[in-house]
């Protein structure tokens, strides 16, 4: 259960997510944050379930084709269909995953669910407090630091707003990383589109924070890193599979970016 000191009536981003996925662990303010979002952008639930979707590729493309072994998941969200540890661990099931996020409902559930999985662990940890996630005993204990991680940022950056310097605390991040290790970022763009000013004004309104930057800026947060092909494009754009829509059917995928680069 939560701890003592958490608050149900102040909206988390990963309870939001979880209820524009479909899921059933999110509270009366959650749900309003995101039906508000709905209201402002109908097709928010496709983007969505879009930025779900890179994420499997990429964990496939990280464990079948680059070999990475250990994955390192900030602001992982709460457990839901095709996890990260359960993509990666059918590829090859030895492969360690640690899971960061600092919502207690998050954590709580997560504990729960892998309680039993002697290759997969959960940490309390804060993307704006990078410091302390490679602190953390989970994070310092179960991964091989020299041997490559992946650093998966599917959907958090958008919310470290420009003045907590998102690239000084990636930049912690990625100096930790050993070499041959590999980032993805998943990051909501700043286009011209009305809409997207919107859906940003109903996120700050809501969270209290939303910062969507362009795609020049979301390149320059791999600064210092090599973009693996394709690089930093619209998130349908990434390897997609055939399975996967086309931004021409649903032009909300043009709001956002993914991108995966190599520590040399």
């Amino acid at each position: 259960m939560p701890n003592p000191g958490f608050d149900a009536s102040r909206p988390h981003v990963s309870r939001v997510y979880d209820y524009l996925l479909g899921g059933k662990d999110n509270f009366a303010a959650d749900r309003a944050v995101a039906d508000q979002m709905i209201a402002a952008l109908p097709a928010v639930q496709v983007g969505v379930r879009a930025q779900r979707d890179v994420l499997g590729r990429v964990v496939r493309y990280l464990v079948g084709e680059a070999g990475v072994g250990q994955l390192l998941d900030i602001g992982s969200g709460l457990p839901t269909a095709e996890n990260v540890h359960e993509i990666a661990q059918r590829m090859d099931p030895a492969t360690r995953v640690i899971y960061v996020d600092n919502d207690p409902v998050v954590l709580s559930h997560a504990r729960a669910l892998l309680a039993d999985d002697e290759a997969t662990f959960v940490a309390d940890g804060d993307l704006r407090d990078p410091a302390g996630i490679l602190a953390a005993p989970a994070v310092r204990d179960h991964l091989d630091w020299d041997q490559p991680v992946g650093l998966l940022m599917c959907g958090i950056l958008h919310y470290i707003l420009d003045e907590e310097d998102p690239a000084a605390l990636t930049g912690t991040l990625y100096r930790a990383l050993p070499p041959g290790s590999y980032v993805f970022i998943h990051h909501l763009l700043d286009t011209e589109d009305p809409a997207t000013a919107t859906l940003q004004d109903q996120m700050r309104a809501g969270l209290g924070r939303a910062q969507f930057r362009t795609m020049a800026q979301i390149r320059k947060l791999f600064d210092g890193l090599e973009l693996v092909d394709p690089g930093v494009v619209p998130v349908s754009d990434w390897r997609p599979g055939a399975a996967n829509p086309g931004p021409s059917g649903h032009p909300v995928l043009q709001m956002a970016a993914a991108g995966v680069a190599r520590k040399a």
